[in-house]
């Protein structure tokens, strides 16, 4: 049973329209007949006026079981991204009544249901594959299982690409580009398993790039650059010529004025003294 009253408008008693209690829980058949009478209000009515909003809302509220049952269509997805369905086919919905019109002489609901499973299907194309791939190839992939899995049953085999083509009736280039943009429908996270090994189960991470050495350079040079800075100028000098200019202790020696027996003590001093200090900030 519906429950309504006379919902106060302003206008006279002949335009004013019933007010729904609770419009979420309004059977399905009542939701029809109601629809109908706030659709024909809904279109004379002046737009962002309050009148307008609650027969918008109400209309909406009303019609939510449209939502639910689109959205159950895909109840395999699971909960949590049922829940984010159902805002999408809310979407839908909402689209739908903003440009229904009576004069169409059609239900709302055959005229509501392509729009709100439209919004869903959309939504799935725009955001579930893990990289972007053209339009034309998203569509090319359902095409391409369709006809894998009926010339597999056919022929008891994996089908080969011609006999794909000739079944999509495509190019053979463009059902091999629709196998390549089916790779990425979905994506695997690095710590999945991929396979056993002699030690155990393999993740793709183990199998992913290596370790780049000039990484640890880069933390030795962080740590280097504030220990060159307290040495004093001329060991500067010496490490700069014999790291940086690639002299060698003999060259180093001239520009000095000392023997080279001299510079290499020189060196080594401070290289043991950044040595010592680069292992104490570790």
């Amino acid at each position: 049973m519906v429950l309504v009253s006379t919902k106060a408008t302003g206008r006279q008693s002949a335009e004013e329209l019933p007010e729904v209690v609770d419009p979420s829980q309004v059977a399905p058949k009542d939701a029809r007949e109601l629809s109908r009478l706030f659709f024909g209000r809904l279109a004379v009515l002046e737009e962002g006026t309050p009148e307008y909003s609650y027969a918008r809302n109400t209309l909406i509220e009303m019609n939510m079981s449209l939502v639910r049952y689109a959205a159950g269509r895909f109840r395999s997805r699971g909960p949590e991204e049922m829940e984010d369905i159902v805002q999408v086919g809310m979407i839908g919905l909402i689209k739908a009544i903003d440009r229904f019109e009576l004069s169409r002489e059609a239900e709302f609901t055959s005229f509501a249901i392509p729009y709100i499973v439209g919004e869903i299907k959309r939504f799935f194309r725009d955001t579930t594959w893990a990289v972007h791939v053209p339009r034309r190839l998203q569509e090319a992939r359902g095409q391409l299982a369709r006809a894998t899995e009926e010339l597999r049953s056919r022929l008891g085999r994996t089908p080969t690409v011609k006999e794909l083509s000739q079944l999509m009736s495509l190019p053979e280039d463009e059902v091999r580009e629709a196998r390549l943009a089916a790779n990425g429908y979905n994506s695997s996270s690095l710590d999945a398993a991929i396979g056993g090994t002699e030690d155990g189960e393999a993740a793709l991470q183990d199998f992913i790039g290596t370790e780049d050495a000039a990484l640890e350079l880069v933390e030795d040079f962080h740590t280097l650059a504030p220990l060159i800075a307290e040495l004093d100028e001329r060991d500067r000098k010496i490490i700069h010529w014999r790291f940086v200019e690639e002299l060698t202790q003999a060259q180093i020696g001239e520009r000095l004025g000392v023997s080279q027996m001299h510079v290499s003590r020189l060196l080594s001093r401070t290289l043991a003294r950044l040595r010592e200090g680069m292992l104490t900030d570790r």
